[in-house]
């Protein structure tokens, strides 16, 4: 069983000048899909190390899959570039897994993409060029558009970005997704921020550093089925939501001051309906509608404030994000050796 990296030594190929990138991909259940975009990424890695003579590795983070993808993933050929397999002792969730990538990454930038496909990998050299000859430390992605998106999806999107920015400090940009490069200070940046519930969306883009965007069309996937439902995107969203914004307490703020001015208003008018006109006051069903609308408010007001508290105590138990249960690596030079002498051997 491997153990999580030291600080002194995880990085040590990193200290050199020559900028080197290492590629985290989260996979989870991607077994029949992962060899093709493997492929693919070495192909990327092969050109980059012909133009612009930089070493490349991907780190392969196993999220407690069901089926046989970390196999697989440790089967991959590590040529041209090193392969490292991070497997979870489980499932810990997209977030903890990309932390995983990070922690075992050993050269300088870092790249996220996720491992169904649909982040292209011919999009790797755009934001290396972006990062080499531009001088950006983070370049992140965004879908170009979502014209075949539902307009519910569309309309949830919009409001979560708006609620997210509404007030903040440092606008989390639109649309922006976790396939993104972060030069070697930006990575170094991100692992010392240190918190255990994790929005990497929103931690990329509050580090600061020169940051820009690059669209992009994502690609049909080509094998199994997404795991995000609706549910699995609103936790995400509220994982999101509590981490970088108060704007939650703040509609509670304001939904609690309308309430107030709704009642004040409201039992003003009965009074003086009542004095001056002698109308009789209303019973039983307008008490029972206000009861059940303060109550219902007063129910979703003690859940804002619990989802904040129960990001409070996770932070304070301080347990660990994940669990490694094994750590595989395959290096480049050591492939490239094995194969002349499987040739001669097998003359």
């Amino acid at each position: 069983m491997a153990v999580k990296p030291t600080k002194s030594g995880s990085r040590a190929r990193a200290s050199s000048s020559t900028p080197t990138l290492s590629v985290v991909v989260p996979v989870f259940n991607e077994a029949k899909g992962l060899p093709a975009l493997h492929q693919r990424v070495a192909e990327v890695a092969r050109y980059l190390q012909t133009k612009r003579g930089l070493d490349v590795e991907v780190v392969y983070v196993d999220d407690g899959s069901s089926d046989n993808t970390g196999d697989v993933a440790r089967s991959l050929p590590a040529i041209p570039l090193d392969i490292q397999v991070v497997t979870l002792s489980r499932n810990f969730g997209k977030e903890a897994a990309l932390l995983a990538g990070l922690d075992h990454a050993q050269l300088g930038a870092v790249m996220f993409m996720d491992g169904d496909g649909q982040h292209p990998p011919d999009l790797i050299d755009t934001l290396v060029a972006r990062w080499l000859d531009d001088g950006y430390d983070v370049v992140y992605t965004a879908k170009a558009h979502r014209e075949n998106e539902s307009w519910l999806r569309r309309t949830g999107v919009r409001s979560f970005y708006t609620l997210l920015n509404w007030g903040a400090r440092h606008k989390i940009p639109e649309d922006a997704g976790d396939f993104r490069l972060l030069s070697p200070r930006a990575a170094a940046a991100l692992r010392q921020m240190p918190e255990r519930n994790r929005f990497f969306k929103g931690l990329s883009s509050w580090i600061g550093f020169r940051q820009t965007r690059v669209d992009y069309e994502p690609a049909m996937r080509e094998h199994g089925s997404t795991t995000w439902n609706v549910w699995t995107l609103i936790g995400l969203s509220i994982e999101g939501l509590t981490s970088f914004s108060v704007a939650p307490l703040r509609v509670a703020s304001l939904l609690g001051l309308v309430l107030a001015f709704t009642a004040l208003f409201f039992g003003s008018w009965i009074l003086l309906e009542t004095l001056l006109y002698g109308k009789d006051v209303p019973g039983y069903p307008s008490l029972v509608v206000s009861v059940m609308v303060i109550g219902g408010v007063q129910l979703i007001l003690i859940g804002v404030l619990g989802e904040y508290i129960g990001k409070l105590l996770a932070e304070i138990k301080g347990r660990p994000v994940y669990f490694v249960a094994e750590h595989t690596v395959k290096r480049a030079s050591e492939s490239a050796k094995a194969r002349p002498m499987a040739s001669r051997a097998a003359e």
